[in-house]
């Protein structure tokens, strides 16, 4: 910390807060001075706000606040928006304009930095190029529209440069579908440390905007843009996913008894890392219930391949379905000791081939139905992230195909591994260890009645083929 002596500030700083508000001509609205009173309680922090909140001018100011309440020698303070030139566009004229009145700034047009005494840094970022990011500390920093930025610049670069001066962070943003942005509120929501905070405004709360213009806003724009854009629902532009960030939450917050579950028959679905930086995976699913994935990290596949085999004598699980796009060297070993390994090309034949454009679309709309009709999955964001984020469309020949998994790769940031490996449970259909009798009968002490329709067909011992 500096003395009063050293950042020549012509105001007591016990009112430096209120006073250089006025100053700066920052004309807060009530919603915006509870938001700023919200955003100093917590060093951590996602304020999911609708368009046209003034959500820029906010954060610019966020930062200045803190920058000068806070007092740090050398301080570090930056605006980080998706892009430098969006950044200098629509940021950059508000830092200069809130801090011309303080006294001994100092302005860098070409680093877009205002330098204020004591050597405070208040600097313009854009995350587009984020080896730049790398090397640097934030006493703060405030991250605009999160939901266009790439995942590593929160995780890999800007995180770790907090840690040194204990920085704080906030995340502004509006909804755009499963990300980033999406899972840090979700992370703010669930926070048992005392150091998140998740806010949500939307537009008919705030009086930002007023009710006519809202009301033609969304006669222009359509109910799901405007239910996006102005009511923060994240699930908006689900219309083409597979499966919608609703369902994956909800089959998160079920809850099965093992009684429920471990007669049906346990399968693993692996699937193996396609480049250095990916994760290879393993997920145990019985019955309606996904277990916990198994992730191995820049793993080759003597390791995978022992791992699986230390988990199938732990398990054993009827099936063990591999992803065969990279795991032939896995497949390959582990077919030396069990014959339970099924290989599982993506790009394969569907079962139903009149249906589905490839095996890996088939898989993915099962598992849907799984979902649908009452699967838990573990408490995992990055999980719910992958199964909420493929869309679907229909080929030429009017077959359902999935997403391309390296375009959703670009999308939310890294290849969705654990959603894939869950999917490969689905890769076949797996007889259950009990009658069609047992599973169907309307009794108060079956737990599995009203999860399934009747069954198309039975086998000759009166089991049924089963997806779950």
């Amino acid at each position: 910390m500096t003395s009063d002596a050293v950042i020549k500030i012509p105001l007591p700083p016990r009112h430096l807060a209120k006073e250089v508000v006025t100053e700066w001509n920052y004309k807060r609205r009530p919603i915006q001075k509870e938001i700023h009173a919200l955003l100093d309680e917590y060093r951590f922090s996602v304020l999911v706000a609708h368009r046209r909140m003034g959500k820029t001018v906010l954060a610019v100011n966020q930062m200045i606040l803190r920058a000068v309440k806070d007092r740090v020698q050398d301080g570090i303070y930056a605006y980080v928006a998706p892009f430098r030139n969006q950044a200098k566009k629509v940021a950059w004229k508000y830092l200069k304009r809130f801090t011309q009145c303080l006294q001994g700034r100092h302005v860098n047009e070409s680093d877009l930095i205002v330098t204020l005494p004591g050597g405070i840094q208040l600097i313009i970022i854009g995350a587009d190029n984020p080896d730049a990011l790398r090397g640097l500390y934030f006493d703060g920093i405030v991250l605009d529209e999160v939901a266009q930025m790439r995942r590593e610049v929160w995780t890999e670069i800007i995180r770790p440069a907090l840690a040194d001066h204990n920085g704080w962070a906030v995340f502004i943003g509006t909804p755009k579908g499963p990300n980033l942005f999406h899972e840090l509120y979700l992370q703010a929501q669930d926070d048992t440390t005392g150091e998140w905070t998740a806010m949500m405004y939307r537009a008919p709360d705030t009086n930002a905007l007023p009710e006519d213009e809202l009301e033609k806003i969304r006669a222009e724009i359509g109910d799901n843009a405007y239910r996006q854009e102005f009511l923060c629902d994240f699930t908006a532009s689900s219309e083409d996913n597979l499966i919608t960030i609703d369902e994956a939450t909800e089959a998160i917050q079920r809850v099965y008894m093992p009684n429920d579950y471990l007669s049906m028959p346990s399968v693993f679905g692996v699937d193996v890392a396609r480049f250095g930086n990916d994760r290879s995976v393993v997920i145990e699913r019985q019955g309606l219930v996904a277990k916990s994935p198994i992730v191995l990290e820049k793993a080759d596949n003597v390791t995978v391949a022992d791992r699986i085999l230390s988990l199938y004598h732990q398990h054993k699980p009827q099936y063990i379905f591999v992803d065969a796009g990279q795991g032939q060297g896995v497949i390959d070993i582990l077919r030396r000791q069990l014959n339970c390994v099924i290989e599982v090309p993506f790009g394969s034949t569907a079962n139903d081939s009149g249906k589905y454009a490839n095996r890996r679309s088939e898989m993915w709309f099962l598992m849907r139905e799984w979902i649908r009709h009452g699967g838990q999955i573990p408490n995992i964001p990055d999980l719910v992230t992958e199964l909420s984020a493929p869309t679907y469309s229909f080929s030429v020949n009017g077959k359902i195909q999935l997403e391309k998994k390296d375009d959703i790769k670009k999308r939310i940031g890294r290849s969705p591994d654990y959603a894939d490996a869950l999917a490969l449970t689905f890769a076949q259909e797996v007889l259950p260890r009990f009658s069609a009798r047992q599973m169907y009968a309307d009794t108060d002490d079956n737990p599995l009645y009203g999860f399934y329709e009747a069954p198309r067909q039975l086998y000759a011992d009166g089991t049924v083929p089963s997806l779950f």
